[in-house]
């Protein structure tokens, strides 16, 4: 700085307000700076204004798994608010990992981040409390939070999952899977509930759901469970699924083709988040949609308030109403006589 300071003929202290308040310099001044700055190749060390500042232009998000590409199409949606604010954004993947989310949080506050969006595990780790007492704000993405005390942008899972059984019930199905299973993601929880209360008041009780539970909620997660269905006797066999997220119901999509089952003709498929993929599989997939960009952008933009007034901030728990896109994969009406046929 002092070198730009001397070619530019100003004070250190210009070249800084340059750097940090350039509306408080006059424009001739300031582009003498830059140019100074560009002659020289100068390059500001970031770790030491973080030093002094107490805090980074960076924010960090943390995803459960970036091979989903709902969490790529939630990210797009933070880096546009953050982008628009001058902030940086620090992607990281917790691979639905606790003891990696811990360590990423770790690093997270070690690089004094503006503040951390995170879409978490199972538990909440306690690294969340410990970086809020710091005063560094946490927004859950995905997730409601556990008290008023601290913002999240969620959505109503429970009435997703009852979207999707109704239309399938309203198909004319009477035996219906869930894949995704007692898993310990509330929103996957949810979803299950969701389902299970649209069976209930079709059917007065769960008996007709069938719930499978694989390892993974990926595309392999999708083919084992498929995998099992068709390994059913026809009598017990689901003719119809509603599936956890898009790429389970893309892997079950794939086996149920791989056994020569008709997709829908004689098996409906709904997905959960409605990636781009969903409607560009080979039978373009039913799915409840979720507005993926603006859960990012909401979550950034509550974060930023927070971070920029603290001590004012007033917490908001955003929840948003899915909705339910009809595709192919559950267009069939099943008819009274072939429900009876594989009675």
């Amino acid at each position: 700085m002092r070198d730009v300071a001397l070619r530019a003929g100003v004070s250190v202290g210009t070249v800084s307000n340059v750097l940090n308040r350039p509306e408080v310099v006059s424009p001739p001044t300031r582009e003498r700076v830059l140019a100074a700055i560009d002659a020289l190749g100068f390059v500001r060390n970031e770790s030491a204004r973080h030093l002094r500042a107490g805090s980074s232009r960076t924010v960090g998000l943390v995803v459960l798994d970036i091979a989903n590409p709902f969490f790529t199409d939630v990210a797009r949606g933070v880096e546009d608010v953050l982008n628009e604010q001058g902030l940086a954004l620090i992607l990281c993947n917790a691979d639905d990992r606790p003891e990696k989310e811990a360590a990423y949080l770790a690093v997270l506050a070690e690089q004094r981040v503006q503040g951390v969006i995170i879409t978490p595990t199972a538990q909440l780790s306690p690294h969340l409390d410990a970086i809020r007492q710091r005063g560094v704000p946490v927004v859950l993405l995905d997730r409601r939070a556990p008290g008023p005390d601290q913002c999240s942008v969620a959505v109503d899972d429970v009435v997703g999952g009852q979207l999707a059984a109704e239309h399938l019930l309203e198909r004319g199905h009477e035996r219906i899977a869930f894949i995704g299973g007692p898993s310990g993601l509330p929103q996957v929880q949810e979803r299950h509930a969701g389902v299970e209360r649209a069976v209930r008041r079709r059917f007065g009780s769960d008996e007709p759901l069938t719930v499978f539970s694989p390892e993974t909620l990926t595309v392999l997660g999708g083919r084992e469970a498929g995998a099992q269905i068709v390994g059913m006797s026809e009598s017990r066999r689901p003719t119809a699924a509603v599936c956890a997220n898009d790429l389970i119901a893309l892997g079950l999509l794939q086996e149920m083709v791989r056994h020569g089952v008709r997709v829908p003709d004689d098996f409906a498929i709904v997905g959960y988040d409605d990636i781009d993929f969903a409607g560009a599989a080979a039978v373009p997939l039913t799915s409840v949609r979720k507005p993926r960009q603006e859960l990012g952008r909401r979550a950034a933009e509550l974060l930023i308030e927070e971070a920029n007034a603290h001590a004012t901030h007033l917490h908001q728990q955003l929840v948003y109403e899915p909705t339910l896109v009809v595709r192919e994969s559950s267009m069939v009406r099943r008819s009274a006589a072939a429900r009876r046929g594989s009675a």
